[in-house]
This record gives structure tokens, sequence and C-alpha cells, in this order.
């Protein structure tokens, strides 16, 4: 079987030159990191890992009639704005205001789902916008036992586990950009989901990975996840 490069697929990661060397999985028209095959990376998973979840769906919905919209399609919503929820098929939707949410598809139908729902939303009377995320920003997966350790390099807000347990949300700023942060699991994996502006992410990437280093950190493949 031949070998999957950046250049088979018409939408790639901004990190792709970084990924050189990579194998590459499939999600539908784009690509994702499948692993680096240098090490043991679900072992490097429960240490310190980031993969980029950058081609995976996501998408915001904001408005009035926001939660009932959504509700009616089937998600199980937070009680509380900067709460978040994983849902039943692995996705995951965080709560942003009284009346935003944003949605993050699940590696296991490979974010069809949500693409899906941004496909299906049409304008109505209701109050409930779309909110277009996959071009504006970029999605990070940082896990292991030592990601608070890692945050606290870049970020002056405490997400620690006594005070930012899992659930919880932070809408703050890391290695001085605009950061989302959610406090949710992959299973009994620990994770922080961080999304960034897309255009930065090769900034914070390095940024990130620097401060992992310490910890001996090391980009991953989703394969490890699943």
């Amino acid at each position: 079987m031949a070998t999957l490069q950046a250049q088979d697929f018409l939408e790639r990661s901004p990190l792709y030159r970084r990924h050189a060397g990579a194998s590459l999985g499939r999600l539908g028209e784009s690509s994702i990191v499948a692993h680096y095959g240098e090490y043991d990376e679900s072992a490097q998973l429960q240490r310190c890992a980031l993969i980029d979840l950058t081609n995976l769906a996501r998408v915001g919905f904001r408005g009035a009639q926001a939660a009932e919209y959504l509700g009616g399609r089937g998600f199980a919503l937070p009680e509380a704005p900067n709460r978040a929820l994983t849902q039943g098929d692995g996705g995951h939707v965080a709560r942003l205001s009284q009346t935003e949410y944003l949605l993050l598809g699940s590696l296991r139908d490979a974010g069809s789902r949500i693409a899906g729902e941004e496909t299906a939303w049409q304008l109505g009377e209701g109050g409930n916008y779309l909110l277009p995320r996959q071009d504006s920003h970029a999605w990070l997966l940082l896990t292991g036992e030592h990601i608070a350790a890692v945050m606290a390099k870049l970020c002056g807000v405490d997400l620690s586990a006594g005070t930012f347990p899992v659930g919880a949300v932070a809408q703050t700023s890391a290695a001085r950009i605009n950061v989302i942060v959610v406090n949710l699991p992959e299973g009994e994996l620990p994770c922080f989901h961080i999304l960034c502006d897309r255009a930065s992410l090769d900034y914070f990437w390095g940024a990130l990975l620097d401060a992992m280093d310490e910890f001996g950190g090391k980009p991953a493949g989703i394969d490890a996840l699943l």
C-alpha cells in the first residue's frame, strides 16, 4: 500500500510541514497524523503528548434558541456556561456563554456527525445562528499526567485538577494568544482540548512542545487513541 502524503489531500493541517515523515490517515478529504512510528505512542499519551486534531470537524451555534435546537438534535448540553460534556458518540459540547455552544467532532465517526450538523443548519425565524469554526479555530489535544504543569508554563490561569476539574472550560490566553481550554478526558486518559486561532497554530504548536520538553513530551498520532 502506498504511503499517504500531505499533497494527496484536498485539505491539509497548517502544521503539515511539521508532520513530515509521519504516517497519515484520512478524514474524508483531509489528512490527520496516524502515528510517527518512532516510539511507543500509547505510553507517550499517558505521560505527555500533543495531537493535531485541526482537521476534525467542529462548529458553533449561538442564539436564544440554540439550546432548544441542539437538544432537539439529540445533544446533551451543559447546564451552565464554561462547562462541557462528552456525548455518547465520543464527541463533545462546550457551553461558552449563556447562548453559545461549541461542538467538537468524534474520531469514532471521523467527525461526520458534526460536519453534518453544519451542512444541515438553515437560517429560520428562531434565534439560532451557525458559527463556522473549521477555518477560524485550530484544535490540539494535550494528553497525559503533566497537562496542567505544561499549561502552567504558558497560561496565567490555574488549570490544576483542584480548580479546573473535568468538564471545566477556560476562555483565556496561553503563550500570548487567545485559547479555549476544555478539560474532558478520552476514556481514562487526561486531556485538554485546546482551540486557538488557526493562523497562530504553527507558533502555538512550537510553544507547547517547548513547554512539554521538561516532561518528556512528544507529538503523537490518533492511532494510539483508538
